[in-house]
């Protein structure tokens, strides 16, 4: 075998038969140990790893920063600071204080209207019942008079209404004996006695009072 330098190109057929077999020797033990680490890693693991080589460049490349903290005291709904230094919290308690009379005071107004408004419903209300009731008085002036006649018949019925008229807030006024009083009866006959204070001798006609307020005076004879 000649000597050849480190650049210079090797020409087969300057090689002997032994130095051909070395070099086909060395070139089947390299394809061998390539095959053999080929089947330890398996035929699925080198794409794997690959992947996973890839996977560990894109993370190391991510720039990965802690978030700044903010107060949530100091942030509105878009979560944008907001700088709360100029507000004039004085006139911030005073505009309170400012709506919270009007509340009141509005309050106060409705409670008001509200009592009025009952009560002139319930005033009404009494009014038209009055009415209905003074229009029912010559129906009882009429049981009165049948009464008299003959009270056996007429008593149980008559008595029955003056009942159910009651609970409605109808009351006869009970005015025999008693001091005269302009204000609930009407005197059309007398009766003189040694004097004194006028007193009722006796009802000609009943009065009656609706609710506390005289619907109809009685008309009455007096003595004194």
């Amino acid at each position: 075998m000649s000597n050849m330098g480190d650049g210079d190109m090797v020409d087969p057929d300057d090689l002997n038969d032994e130095e051909l077999a070395g070099s086909s020797s060395r070139s089947a033990s390299e394809s061998a140990a390539a095959a053999d680490a080929a089947d330890a890693l398996g035929e699925n693991d080198v794409p794997k790893r690959a992947g996973e080589l890839d996977e560990l460049d894109t993370l190391s490349a991510l720039d990965f920063e802690t978030p700044e903290v903010v107060d949530a005291e100091l942030v509105d709904e878009s979560g944008a600071e907001v700088d709360y230094s100029d507000i004039d919290i004085g006139a911030v308690l005073a505009e309170r204080d400012e709506y919270r009379a009007i509340t009141q005071r509005v309050q106060a107004e409705f409670e008001n209207f509200r009592k009025q408004a009952t009560g002139r419903a319930q005033i009404d209300a009494d009014r038209a019942t009055g009415q209905l009731a003074e229009a029912f008085l010559p129906v009882l002036d009429a049981a009165e008079a049948a009464f008299l006649r003959d009270p056996d018949v007429v008593g149980p019925l008559l008595n029955q209404m003056l009942a159910e008229l009651k609970k409605q807030g109808l009351e006869t006024l009970d005015l025999d004996g008693q001091p005269f009083d302009p204000e609930v009866a009407e005197a059309v006959a007398h009766e003189p006695i040694d004097g004194g204070e006028p007193v009722v001798a006796e009802v000609l006609r009943s009065g009656y009072r609706w609710k506390g307020k005289t619907l109809r005076a009685a008309m009455v004879k007096t003595k004194d």
